[in-house]
Order: structure tokens, then sequence, then C-alpha cells
């Protein structure tokens, strides 16, 4: 069975609906970790599995976040490394 194509305006409520869902899902959290472990990191492999399928490099930059998906553990080890140390020296700066 072949799929409808989606509207744009119907696209664009889908998308606000996944919004919605998942900031309430967000919402419900109690701490950082349960916010980490429920809603985050599941999404974060949905991404990444997506993308890795597709053979996609995802790169989301942001007003106040970044998601990078590299594929690779030892790219992500390294990336971590460089946000670390630049969140360091950030903070070194403003003393």
């Amino acid at each position: 069975m072949a799929k409808k194509k989606s509207s744009k305006k119907g696209g664009k409520r889908n998308a606000e609906a996944l919004m919605r869902s998942l900031f309430e899902r967000m919402e419900a959290e109690q701490s950082a970790e349960g916010l980490n472990d429920n809603v985050i990191i599941p999404f974060c492999a949905a991404l990444e599995e997506v993308c890795e399928a597709r053979g996609y490099v995802l790169n989301i930059f942001g007003d106040k976040s970044n998601i990078v998906f590299t594929g690779s553990e030892a790219d992500s080890e390294a990336i971590y490394d460089l946000v670390e140390d630049y969140l360091s020296g950030k903070g070194a700066a403003k003393e």
C-alpha cells in the first residue's frame, strides 16, 4: 500500500505534536539522570540509527545546544574531550 504524501500543513502539525510529546516527557522527569536515560538517550539513539542507515552525518547546531553524530566511538570521545576542554577554558576566562 502506498503512503499518502503529507501536506506541508500536516507535516507541521506532526512536528508540533512530536515536540509537545517530547516536552511532556521531559517535563515529567524528576532528575537530570531520568531525563537523560528516559528521553534524551532514546531520542538520540533513534536519530543515530536513522542517520547511520541512510549514510548521513548529523550535525545540528542550535542557539543553546549542538548534536553531532559521528558514527565512530573514537571520534565521539575526541569530540567530547574537545567540548570539555572548550567549556573548561570558557569558565576560566570568566574568572
